[in-house]
């Protein structure tokens, strides 16, 4: 679909802040994905934990700042795990309530998204106004999160209480980052812009994780050392283990013309490439052992109904 000039101009001005955005049909349909080996994990896993319907809110971050209350100067969103906060262990993430199914208690996490024209709930609290977050927090109008394998190998599985991160909430000092956004109907092309969507078409947040595991710790100073992204190949460099790649997309209901932003730290401006997400493993090992198997032989699987 291709837009009038005065449509977009129109489109832009009244939408996401500072002209960082992208006329999701403008962007170039992704590179083909890479060949698959003999030897390839082909499955996919599907986990349906909903929505955050509990709204299960907090500017805290098990993962970088544990211990740490408001340690992450903006509101993350979760599903999953329904304690998670600053204080959570091991042992109390365990032992929580989920909204997941199969007992799976893991924790999935990324800032929440405003429309930035309202007046937030948060907005003279921390994580909210306090950090320079202000506006409506927008609900997701969808969580789909799915597992799968390498192109390249069979995966094993992954240990109990990994913690993954991915992207870079620091990306507008850094020049890193690996934030993807999209639109329903055009999930074959990827932006690190505030994608502008056609009517109808919901604003996407593509999440992928590192899946070459260390084999050794589930966490690391840096709380990346332990986990990495495969090569261009897909394979995982030696000495790393291929594990389920986790990928989260996180779909919106943007009113039309409406400007809309991620939470962020407030040096970083809200800018749409520092978009982040993170995940900690609290997956049974027996659901974790069904998930792999799944992986490796080709199937699509999913938990039951919650």
């Amino acid at each position: 679909m291709r837009w009038s000039p005065l449509l977009l101009a129109l489109v832009l001005a009244a939408g996401c802040a500072d002209g960082r955005t992208a006329a999701i049909d403008d962007v170039p349909v992704d590179v083909e994905p890479v060949a698959t080996t003999p030897d390839a994990s082909t499955g996919t896993f599907r986990v349906d934990c909903g929505r955050n319907e509990p709204r299960h809110l907090n500017a805290d971050n098990v993962v970088v700042a544990p211990g740490r209350p408001f340690g992450a100067h903006h509101t993350h969103e979760y599903v999953g795990n329904l304690s998670t906060n600053a204080s959570s262990t091991d042992e109390s993430l365990a032992a929580a309530a989920t909204t997941c199914p199969d007992g799976d208690r893991s924790t999935y996490y990324w800032p929440v998204l405003r429309l930035t024209d309202r007046t937030g709930h948060d907005r003279h609290e921390p994580g909210g106004g306090v950090h320079g977050n202000t506006g409506e927090v927008l609900p997701p109008a969808e969580v789909a999160i799915a597992f799968t394998g390498s192109p390249v190998s069979r995966v094993v599985p992954m240990p109990r209480f990994l913690r993954l991160i991915t992207g870079d909430p620091a990306a507008l000092t850094t020049g890193g980052g690996r934030a993807r956004w999209t639109c329903t109907g055009f999930e074959d092309r990827h932006t690190d812009r505030y994608p502008v969507c056609p009517p109808g078409s919901r604003v996407v947040r593509a999440f992928e994780f590192p899946s070459c595991w260390d084999g050794r710790t589930t966490d690391s100073p840096s709380h990346r050392a332990h986990v990495e992204f495969p090569g261009s190949n897909g394979a995982c460099r030696p000495g790393t283990f291929p594990v389920p790649k986790l990928e989260v997309r996180v779909s919106y209901d943007v009113p039309a013309g409406r400007p809309y932003a991620i939470d962020s730290f407030p040096e970083q401006s809200h800018d749409p490439r520092t978009d982040h997400a993170l995940f900690v493993n609290v997956m049974p090992e027996a659901v974790m052992d069904r998930l792999t198997s799944c992986l490796n032989s080709g199937r699509d699987c999913s938990s039951p109904p919650r």
